[in-house]
């Protein structure tokens, strides 16, 4: 019976260090593989686009005399030369 004991006692350890040993392997490498994932989406991660150029004075200028001269022939009315006026300065 002593025999027995010693061998449930060992097989115990051995076990209990296999285990440990175990868990120790795999928290290793689901940290080594959170550390892979972090380096590849930052790699990976799209930089932002610029953020509009606004357009030049110059330009806004050019469009709102073209505006006055699409009211002065009456293509467009008071109002819709209003809002297109805010609508460009608005940019």
């Amino acid at each position: 019976m002593p025999g027995l004991l010693r061998g449930v006692a060992r097989t115990a350890v051995i076990s209990g260090t296999a285990t440990a040993v175990s868990n120790r392997v795999s928290r290793r490498q689901a940290g080594r593989w959170a550390q892979q994932e972090e380096q590849h989406t930052t790699q990976q991660a799209p930089s932002a686009p610029p953020p509009p150029a606004a357009a030049p004075m110059d330009a806004k200028i050019s469009q709102l005399q073209q505006l006055g001269q699409l009211r002065d022939q009456g293509v467009l009315t008071g109002e819709e030369f209003e809002a297109q006026k805010r609508r460009i300065l608005e940019f």
